[in-house]
């Protein structure tokens, strides 16, 4: 087409230009902002610098009367801090029986040094949590009911929806509750909204040992205490650590991807 066609807009008159829409003018940046937004934009970086080097915080939160479930959760502990990143606080369930009928049951002083959980909110301050505690025909023990029992302000807000938590248990016997302990207990994290991480079997070869007895299993770890006077053995222990660690991972995992 020659030069005078419509192809070519005319030198004298050019097209009217768009008026610039209101997304892209504010998408354009001044090339000086005000003091005021460079202050609130470092501020900003700052507090989002600090908030990715928190550590994420995995409460274990434990009722033991003859000290089995406390060997587990000590070691669950172990596995836990050695995850980089995560900060484990160790908690006792408060006792609800006096101290003339634990006497009696001839249950040992428990160590002072880990504290009873001051209250039920402080499970608020927890990116995660595991619970222990040992069996009462098939579920959990009355003194750590009766700690779920307390959590009743938070389950009306719903302040642990979202937290991961597992278990880990104790029984008498080998057909004494160590997956219905953990299976009956399910039915607290269901009301509150919470996630259950179970470890399956990611304990490897150690969940098909058939050579020695050993409590736990794709619920939590577990120990079998017979009359009290089993203690839980190595490879018990072991799952216990194995639990901690791979629930710090996924704490920390759900953490920096929330």
């Amino acid at each position: 087409m020659g030069k005078g066609g419509g192809c070519v807009p005319s030198k004298r008159r050019q097209p009217p230009a768009a008026a610039p829409s209101s997304s892209s003018a504010a998408a354009a940046a001044p090339r000086e902002a005000p003091e005021e937004d460079v202050a609130a934009a470092a501020v900003a970086t700052a507090a989002a610098a600090a908030g990715a080097g928190r550590k994420v915080r995995l409460y274990i939160v434990f009722y033991s009367m003859y000290g089995h479930v406390e060997s587990l959760a000590r070691r669950a502990a172990a596995g836990a801090g050695a995850v980089d990143g995560v900060e484990v606080v160790l908690r006792r369930a408060p006792e609800t029986l006096p101290p003339e009928v634990l006497e009696k049951m001839q249950a040992p002083t428990k160590d002072p040094a880990v504290p009873v959980i001051a209250s039920a909110a402080d499970l608020q301050e927890a990116d995660g949590v595991l619970f222990g505690f040992p069996t009462r025909y098939g579920t959990m023990a009355a003194q750590m009911k009766a700690f779920f029992d307390s959590t009743g302000s938070l389950w009306e807000e719903q302040k642990l929806a979202g937290k991961p938590a597992g278990f880990f248990v104790s029984t008498g016997t080998q057909g004494g509750g160590q997956e219905t302990t953990a299976w009956t207990a399910i039915t607290q994290l269901v009301h509150h909204g919470m996630l259950f991480v179970p470890i399956g079997y990611t304990f490897g070869a150690g969940m098909f040992n058939m050579d020695d007895i050993r409590g736990g299993s794709p619920y939590g770890a577990g120990v079998f205490a017979g009359d009290g006077s089993r203690q839980p053995s190595e490879t018990e222990l072991a799952l216990a650590e194995h639990q901690g660690k791979y629930m710090a991972s996924i704490v920390k995992k759900l953490a920096h991807h929330a």
